[in-house]
């Protein structure tokens, strides 16, 4: 069976879908079968592995609302191993959609269910809020990555995402852990890089990933190309540090 690790922050601008196309993308470049799940209504992770979002028929959206099947709506990437369920702006009408229905924050998780065994890994990248979707995904999920970028307020975004997932543990799924904090966006040039990530690994003793994703050019461009960083400057900075994120989470048992 498959493993869902959802990559979650309620804060924005921390490099979320960075680190879904990116992960995802050097999991299926260890030939590990991986899905990919866009429940962004920006649908950035479409544009992130070269999906052409706004002219899909078939998206998460008619998946969570019960109008197809999850494998109608499973697309081909240009990597072999990788997968991806799609999503468009369609996806901020399904937060209304929802509040009435039965099960409501298990959606995702019942069509889930239906691929795991097909995947050794599925990557969701949530939305930068706590709605109803950002719900769906965490109780879908084995697991969460939580990206926090190394800048000055990184601490609160941080401790508000825990208390969501304690929350989460509660109520609606109780085996949920935290995979690991990932910091993201780290300066070598600035001081303040170096003091948060020392600040969050004396905090998070033994829960920060030992992988550390820097900024880089070739990072910020691969997108607007339609590329996962690998596929676009596999020896950039960025790609190498995303490949060893990727071989830190396959070398932990389930």
């Amino acid at each position: 069976m498959g493993k869902i690790i959802s990559i979650s922050n309620q804060k924005g601008g921390v490099g979320k879908t960075t680190t879904a196309v990116n992960l995802a993308a050097s999991l299926a470049a260890a030939e590990k079968r991986t899905l990919l799940i866009d429940i962004d209504p920006q649908g950035n992770a479409c544009s992130g592995v070269g999906v052409e979002k706004d002219q899909l028929k078939n998206t998460i959206y008619n998946v969570i609302i019960g109008e197809i099947d999850i494998f109608d709506a499973v697309k081909k990437t240009d990597l072999a191993y990788l997968d991806l369920v799609p999503s468009n702006s369609h996806l901020t009408g399904a937060e209304l959609e929802l509040v009435s229905a039965s099960s409501r924050e298990r959606k995702l998780k019942t069509a889930l269910d239906k691929v795991l065994p097909d995947y050794d890994y599925i990557i969701i990248d949530s939305p930068p809020s706590l709605g109803l979707l950002t719900v769906n995904a965490l109780t879908a999920a084995a697991s969460v990555i939580v990206p926090l970028q190394c800048e000055f307020y990184a601490m609160e975004g941080l401790a508000k995402i825990i208390k969501t997932i304690e929350l989460i543990k509660e109520s609606l799924n109780p085996d949920i852990y935290i995979e690991g904090i990932l910091l993201t966006m780290f300066d070598r040039r600035n001081n303040l890089s170096f003091q948060v990530a020392k600040e969050v690994r004396s905090h998070f003793n033994g829960q920060v990933f030992d992988s550390v994703i820097p900024r880089n050019v070739r990072l910020s461009e691969s997108p607007s190309h339609g590329k996962p960083v690998l596929l676009y400057d596999i020896a950039s900075k960025g790609a190498t540090s995303y490949l060893d994120l990727a071989k830190e989470i396959m070398g932990r048992s389930h």
